[in-house]
């Protein structure tokens, strides 16, 4: 079978987490790897569960209203053990 899609990247925000977890298989069986586009506090655990998992696209833009902000060593993110929270504070220090 010939390959058209060398690998697929997935937008966590619009693409929605359920296009992604019905995807995911789908790739795997196929051979098809899959990377993210944006959003790295969510697209890492996302990530972390597919199979073919390539590469997490890393940007650090919402660091600034994050309790927690992804810890990145080495170019590698450790996937954090519970969600990412915002830091309401900030939040509202932010807010247009």
């Amino acid at each position: 079978m010939e390959r058209f899609l060398p690998l697929a990247e997935f937008h966590a925000q619009v693409g929605s987490l359920f296009a992604w977890v019905k995807t995911a298989p789908l790739a795997q069986g196929a051979g098809v790897e899959m990377s993210s586009h944006l959003f790295p506090e969510v697209s890492c655990h996302l990530l972390a569960v597919t199979p073919t998992c390539h590469w997490l696209e890393f940007v650090d833009w919402a660091d600034a209203i994050l309790q927690e902000p992804l810890a990145v060593k080495d170019g590698f993110v450790t996937v954090p053990e519970k969600p990412m929270l915002w830091n309401e504070e900030a939040v509202r220090r932010y807010q247009l």
